[in-house]
């Protein structure tokens, strides 16, 4: 890279910053002025004025204020002795492009990489810090890994974590006087002005950062694993957070620890999800234009730019990225610890996904089923037809986990949750197996057929499952006239399906 543009880009977030600061101090000193001159020179004081004046004044003074950059650990820190594998692969990374190791490694629950320089006075005597998402490593490869890395020291290379703290620094102070000023505040027009034009450079910026990091991480290590982990990671990252909140939420808050990367690897594996995820990447591929306030350019503008650098080297069997570090269990518990506190996190027992069902979504079930036994009396899975054709209703009757009546928006949703419970519990009894594994809809095997009771109102209601069809089902299991209202007691599921 040339040294020009690592100096040009120095230089631009210098003089943006300055820009900033200017313009801050001379409005500020316009809004102090104006009382001071009124009383000087006009003898007079306007109270509401001057009152305006003097705290748009200190408000905006105040705002740009340099704040001490108090730096929060992400996650686990990870150390050479503990984790040699992972730390010998940043050293070779780090060699392979000339850079320094950071000084610190974290662990973070998210499918990214990420490098920056933290401490010091606006970067100066600032140290690199790197942060390595554990989901990231189980979905990418060892030699994918090596590119993100690779792409990673790319952006220590090209200064661009030297800059950061600059715009970083400028941008936090736009923000915190555009909030100091209040909305609508005929003062924060200058400001917001100033920012949106300050984004669309910055970000102009940091998307050519990415293009050269790219550049070096595909000329290090290859254009092929570069290319692949980041149709991986674009392809994957969407489905963290639903995976968090669908399938972890849940069994967190029941007091239960299960192996969170492989249940992730076992979510983007299902084929719903695994669906989505094709479809979503697709459409990176073939649409995507970059937009003025992004950061990063398109996904397909970033394999484009690499497609004609050298593919890279072929070294057989690529493992998972997470098989560079050691006990993984150990991780999770301690990055757990990090987001919601050692105590809690040593509370939470140790659970496979296999048996999650049964130790949390089953007792669960039973104590909204038991909330709701007297509007589920009388009610049989032959009349559940009549019940789909007016939900509303039905959900009227029942009551949540908290024993609340639903809102208005909510009650169809309530309706089935109840009457899937319901039916599932029943269904456990007659000897299904229950299959709740991340990524799949719940379903219960039952006479060699499967069910989805948590669609089954919705499925009859849109007449896709047809009255005749499950009465015929109802039937074959022998449970047409059950009545729904007397499950007072937990069933004992089986043993999952496979």
């Amino acid at each position: 890279m040339k040294a020009s543009f690592i100096i040009g880009r120095a230089i631009l977030a210098v003089v943006l910053m300055v820009g900033f600061y200017l313009l801050a101090l001379g409005i500020a000193a316009g809004l102090l002025w104006i009382p001071y001159a009124e009383l000087v020179y006009a003898h007079r004081i306007t109270p509401k004025l001057a009152i305006i004046c003097i705290i748009g004044g200190v408000a905006i003074l105040w705002s740009i204020l340099p704040r001490l950059d108090k730096f929060l650990a992400p996650g686990p820190e990870l150390k050479r002795d503990r984790y040699p594998r992972l730390f010998e692969e940043l050293e070779s990374v780090a060699e392979a492009t000339n850079q320094a190791m950071p000084a610190e490694v974290y662990l973070v629950s998210d499918v990214n990489a990420w490098v920056m320089q933290r401490g010091g006075i606006m970067g100066l005597g600032s140290r690199r810090v790197m942060g390595l998402g554990l989901p990231l490593m189980r979905v990418l490869t060892c030699s994918q890994f090596r590119a993100v890395l690779a792409h990673e020291f790319g952006h220590y290379h090209g200064g661009d974590t030297k800059i950061g703290p600059w715009i970083y620094k400028t941008r936090g102070a736009i923000g915190r006087t555009l909030n100091s000023l209040g909305n609508g505040s005929w003062l924060q027009a200058p400001f917001r002005w100033y920012g949106k034009m300050f984004l669309r450079i910055t970000h102009a910026v940091s998307r050519r950062q990415e293009f050269v990091a790219d550049e070096l991480a595909a000329r290090t290590v290859g254009a092929k694993p570069l290319a692949d982990g980041l149709r991986s990671i674009h392809k994957v990252a969407p489905a963290y957070d639903y995976y968090w909140r669908r399938e972890c939420s849940p069994v967190l808050s029941a007091g239960f620890l299960p192996p969170l990367v492989d249940g992730f690897d076992q979510f983007v594996r299902s084929e719903n999800i695994a669906e989505k995820m094709n479809k979503h990447l697709e459409e990176q591929l073939t649409g995507g234009k970059a937009d003025p306030y992004d950061t990063h350019p398109p996904l397909k503008d970033r394999i484009a730019a690499v497609a004609s650098l050298p593919a890279g080297l072929n070294l057989g069997e690529d493992l998972p990225a997470v098989s560079l570090l050691e006990d993984v269990p150990e991780l999770e518990r301690a990055l757990l610890a990090q987001m919601a506190g050692t105590e809690k996190a040593a509370k939470l027992k140790s659970i496979g996904w296999d048996r999650v069902g049964a130790e949390v979504y089953v007792p669960q079930w039973t104590r909204l089923v038991q909330l709701n036994l007297s509007p589920l009396g009388g009610v049989t899975p032959a009349s559940l037809p009549k019940i789909a054709g007016d939900m509303k209703a039905f959900g009227k009757t029942l009551v949540d986990y908290a024993g609340d009546k639903a809102e208005e928006e909510n009650v169809e949703g309530l309706s089935n949750a109840v009457v899937g419970a319901a039916v599932i519990l029943l269904l456990i009894q007659c000897g299904g197996k229950l299959d709740t594994a991340p990524g799949n809809e719940i379903s219960i095997t039952i006479n060699g057929e499967q069910l989805k009771p948590f669609g089954l109102l919705p499925a009859l209601k849109e007449t896709k499952v047809t009255p005749e069809m499950w009465s015929s089902q109802c039937a074959a299991l022998g449970i047409t006239d059950f009545d729904l209202g007397t499950l007072a007691t937990p069933p004992t599921p089986d043993t999952p399906a496979a």
